[in-house]
């Protein structure tokens, strides 16, 4: 596994520890505190972006709605350049297709810590699981074939382990070349985490979350020339995200100095 997300995680965690404990939180709090969020991944198989609805059930919980899109790489890749042509872009030598994953699923969320102070972080776990599909397209390479002793022939061709060479490369060929060829190949994930919130504004979600996932597919996934191909990927990630808390009911007043806790004032008075 790459060291990566592990690295991330404690870049992002120590600040936070250090602003646990900030001014006393006086702003108005929407109720239901459903909420939209978008995570930026990064994980030991790649990257990614997730997208994620939670609805309350109660205090604690939240039902989870979520979909994600991420990157899906062989353990062995390493980028490499053709010799005689350092300037040119990398590529991933013995690589045959190009794959990403698409997760679609649902779960719950549980508050294990609720956040007091207004610079406090407030701590849940998350699991969730459901479909995903592995979509995957052939690479191809511009191919260098000496025609003469001074003339070279460039040939845009799919990774042969049986003949090409690092040297016999010139570069990977445009991302497009290929694109309809792709395969489906479906599975299923599952995913555990936990999500450390510290926004400071209550309807705004600022949170790092860590933890696992599991993909297994139906077929092992071709991404190299070589017989390690895997079905079964598991995978550490690390995220960051961002988004909004969206109250279903009446929205709480803006004027900062309404105060629920005044006399005569109740929760029914003000549309709960």
């Amino acid at each position: 596994m790459k060291k990566v997300p592990l690295l991330l995680f404690i870049f992002f965690l120590f600040p936070l520890i250090g602003v646990s404990q900030g001014e006393l939180d006086v702003q108005q709090k929407a109720f239901y505190r459903n909420e939209k969020s978008i995570g930026l991944m990064l994980n030991s198989t790649g990257y990614g972006l997730s997208l994620r609805y939670g609805k309350r059930i109660n205090f604690f919980n939240k039902r989870i709605f979520e979909g994600d899109i991420s990157i899906l790489k062989h353990p062995k890749e390493y980028k490499t350049t053709n010799p005689y042509f350092p300037n040119n872009r990398r590529f991933v030598f013995g690589k045959l297709n190009f794959a990403l994953t698409l997760r679609g699923g649902m779960g719950f969320q549980h508050m294990i810590f609720k956040k007091i102070d207004q610079g406090g972080i407030a701590i849940r776990y998350i699991f969730s699981g459901g479909p995903s599909f592995s979509l995957y397209k052939p690479i191809y390479y511009d191919v260098l074939y000496h025609v003469s002793l001074y003339e070279v022939e460039v040939n845009k061709e799919k990774f042969n382990v049986s003949i090409h060479k690092p040297e016999d490369i010139y570069r990977q060929s445009s991302f497009m070349k290929g694109i309809n060829e792709i395969k489906i190949v479906p599975g299923a994930y599952g995913k555990a985490g936990i999500n450390f919130e510290y926004s400071k504004q209550d309807r705004i979600i600022h949170a790092i979350e860590i933890g696992v996932t599991f993909d297994a597919f139906l077929k092992k996934i071709p991404i190299m020339a070589s017989e390690d191909n895997l079905w079964f990927f598991p995978s550490l990630f690390v995220s960051y995200r961002f988004g909004r808390i969206i109250d279903p009911k009446t929205p709480l007043p803006e004027n900062p100095e309404f105060n629920i806790s005044e006399p005569g004032l109740s929760p029914v008075s003000i549309g709960y």
